[in-house]
């Protein structure tokens, strides 16, 4: 039972990264590093502030706005100054350790005695047996409300322009916008969401460490990549929700991989053996077959 609450937890929380990589990878076509930065610095601003004991409901919000900053200083640096996107990300992310570093004092920072939203929301804290369901509802709640919110932005005129900028930029400058400010707008949305997941995995964790963020792009991406060969079978389910799922579904595979009794020393080398096999699925050759 604990392993499923926690393959449920650690799924849904990774699931709000993939949003973000959602848009990056999926719309865009942009291979963003940046998330490997954003994500420790969402858990960085969170576990400082709540240090402070700013409402952890703030530390979101504050989160996904500096998110939105740091991803949009990676898409002026490859618009503006014409740099690779690959190596705008890089640049942002590695310029990010040191700015974590510098805002907690340290590389570890411990928050388990602080005030956290699980704890002021807590639906079955009368309830001993639904109480350990209680964290996993809190973000399932926060999960279903942001994912409604993304499928109503994709559905405005800026989503619409999104989704055009990765599919057709020709057509998105023949309408008389400017493809530049899209992208660096997708780029500052999927990072805002990366370091809201960071945020939200401090305060589920307990603490800030500054190599927290190494592989999030990797688990973000194979996420993706299995949510949208869950739409290819079920084709009414919206591109979001099939996110949600895929990222449940790469944690199972992690959960069952160490239930199997692999080392947990081996966790990076499992997750790009995940990730190299569902991308190989995903090729024209053995696509029909998982269908």
């Amino acid at each position: 039972m604990q392993l499923f609450i926690g393959v449920i937890e650690e799924g849904l929380i990774y699931a709000l990264v993939s949003f973000g990589a959602y848009i990056t990878f999926k719309i865009l076509d942009f291979p963003d590093m940046t998330v490997d930065g954003t994500f420790p610095f969402g858990m960085c601003i969170t576990a400082v502030m709540i240090i402070h004991n700013v409402n952890p409901f703030m530390t979101l919000l504050v989160s996904f706005v500096m998110g939105c900053i740091a991803g949009a200083i990676t898409g002026l640096i490859h618009v503006k100054l014409k740099v690779r996107d690959l190596l705008s990300g890089i640049i942002v992310m590695t310029s990010l350790y040191s700015i974590n570093l510098r805002i907690a004092g340290r590389a570890n920072l411990p928050i388990f005695q602080k005030l956290s939203i699980f704890k002021m929301i807590n639906p079955f804290a009368k309830h001993s047996l639904l109480g350990a369901f209680n964290v996993a509802i809190v973000l399932l709640l926060i999960v279903i409300i942001l994912k409604l919110l993304l499928d109503l932005y994709l559905d405005t005129k800026s989503g619409y322009l999104l989704r055009s900028v990765g599919d057709n930029e020709v057509l998105v400058t023949t309408l008389g916008k400017n493809k530049e400010n899209v992208k660096i707008l997708g780029l500052a949305l999927a990072n805002g969401f990366a370091a809201l997941a960071g945020s939200i995995y401090a305060q589920h964790r307990g603490f800030f460490e500054i190599s927290s963020g190494t592989g999030t792009l990797v688990i973000a991406v194979a996420n993706v990549i299995i949510g949208m060969q869950i739409m290819n079978v079920f084709r009414r389910m919206k591109p979001t929700t099939s996110v949600i799922v895929g990222s449940i579904i790469y944690r199972a595979c992690i959960g069952v991989a160490l239930f199997l009794g692999m080392p947990s020393s081996d966790l990076k080398i499992i997750t790009a053996t995940l990730l190299l096999i569902v991308i190989v699925l995903n090729t024209k050759k053995y696509k029909k077959l998982v269908r």
